[in-house]
């Protein structure tokens, strides 16, 4: 679906034809003929629109013509449910510049997108290209810095639970998480180097403009602080990962400990009293105290080894 959108008494507006300067945002679902018409009506590379649809595609800049196109990653909510899939996924934007729109594209719905439709950010203005595009990647930057939080939050609320648990469960969910960082790292560390090439090549035209090029750079600096927390959380989750596993093990061995600390318990009494049942003559079988003095001697015997178990740590 393709959506024009311009800007009205400083809002966003939503408008049924498009204009100069408007912006031209493409949303699932897609067709192929859409595809080519939307090429075809505003001359712009059918290719530039089919790279962006593709998962797997690398953040990188390209120019063909009078057309300029940006792909960066950004980070989305996973919608699969299977049980041990990232949390966080990354999917790419393309931002297509042509002399008259501003394009954006994307395989579903992007919270970095929703914001400029919802007029969360300020200055916002369709028709500069170029701060736009620099608004988008400080957004997406946001977006990043988001996940990374919401994801230690969850790592901190897991972790409670594993002080005390024994399950897999909780491995699993760290597992979800760990995941979701590699996404994030490989994300961030591409965009990176995107907005870096970006800058030395002059790619925006905007080195003459103080305020747009500073905050560029700013954003260069968040995208780099944003790495160096998603790596610090990722190796900080592998140790946890390592250590908890080893916790586990070690609850699991002390409950084996402590059954077979009853068995012991348990069969020497068992074992006193099956001697003393066998049809045989025995010690003590005609003794009406037969009962108490066998009772007295397992007990004793069981209290015995007890201490000789503790006193020796076996255990």
């Amino acid at each position: 679906m393709v959506h024009f959108y311009v800007k009205v008494d400083g809002l966003l507006t939503e408008i049924q034809h498009p204009e100069p300067g408007c912006w031209v945002n493409i949303k699932p679902p897609f067709s192929t003929d859409e595809m080519e018409k939307t090429s075809v009506q505003f001359e712009i590379p059918l290719d530039f629109l089919l790279d962006s649809l593709d998962i797997d595609e690398r953040s990188r800049f390209e120019v063909e013509d009078d057309c300029r196109l940006i792909l960066i990653n950004a980070p989305i909510l996973n919608t699969s449910e299977e049980e041990n899939d990232a949390i966080y996924i990354t999917v790419p934007i393309g931002i297509i510049i042509s002399p008259e729109h501003v394009f954006t594209i994307t395989t579903a719905d992007n919270p970095v997108l929703d914001k400029f439709i919802e007029n969360k950010v300020r200055n916002f203005d369709p028709s500069d290209a170029m701060f736009f595009l620099i608004q988008l990647l400080e957004q997406n930057v946001y977006r990043f810095l988001t996940c990374l939080k919401k994801l230690d939050l969850r790592r901190n609320l897991i972790e409670r639970e594993l002080y005390h648990a024994s399950r897999n469960k909780e491995l699993k969910q760290l597992l979800s998480i760990e995941k979701s960082l590699v996404y994030i790292l490989n994300s961030l560390s591409a965009n990176d180097l995107l907005m870096m090439k970006m800058k030395r090549v002059d790619f925006l035209s905007i080195r003459s403009e103080e305020e747009k090029m500073d905050l560029f750079e700013d954003i260069i600096i968040d995208n780099g602080q944003a790495l160096e927390m998603a790596n610090v959380y990722s190796n900080i989750l592998s140790g946890t990962m390592d250590t908890y596993a080893s916790i586990i093990s070690n609850n699991m061995n002390v409950t084996i400990h402590r059954l077979t600390l009853v068995t012991i318990f348990l069969a020497v009494p068992t074992l006193i009293a099956s001697f003393f049942g066998m049809n045989v003559p025995l010690p003590l079988s005609k003794s009406p105290y037969a009962l108490p003095v066998i009772i007295v001697f397992a007990t004793s015997v069981s209290f015995l080894l007890s201490w000789i178990i503790q006193r020796k740590r076996f255990f």
